[in-house]
């Protein structure tokens, strides 16, 4: 645990987020790298696929790789900007689709050159959650 009861952030996985955007993004096309953290401790690494009809952000990519991996609970999730742009918060779309996968998921963001990693839920305040809303 980290200070003032935040966890701490995983360097490992922003270290491994960096590698991928900084190996494998390329032009216009990818230029967001995505890593989470399973609950077995493995790494999943993704990158976007831009498309100007919305192809998925990195971290939309990231939910379908550790899911073709066998890796079903993420715990934290961080992307990052190719180009050395550093840790990125997810968009809107990706914070809902990140919640409704992963309701205890962690996701490090910046706050300048500070990273610090919170729930899910704090980035949408007020959320709907899809699973509140399903029959059983």
């Amino acid at each position: 645990m980290a200070t003032n009861d935040r966890p701490a952030v995983d360097e490992e996985l922003v270290e491994a987020a960096l590698e991928v955007a900084r190996r494998y993004a390329r032009g216009d096309n990818h230029t967001v790298a995505a890593a989470g953290r399973n609950a077995d401790g493995r790494i999943v690494t993704a990158l976007n696929a831009y498309h100007f009809t919305g192809g998925p952000c990195a971290e939309l990519v990231l939910i379908g790789a550790a899911a073709g991996q066998g890796a079903y609970d993420l715990t934290t999730v961080v992307a990052v900007g190719d180009r050395e742009r550093g840790v990125i918060p997810p968009c809107g779309r990706c914070r809902q689709a990140l919640l409704d996968y992963f309701p205890e998921l962690r996701i490090i963001v910046a706050r300048g050159k500070e990273l610090r990693t919170v729930p899910v839920l704090d980035l949408l305040p007020e959320a709907y959650v899809w699973a509140d809303h399903q029959d059983e």
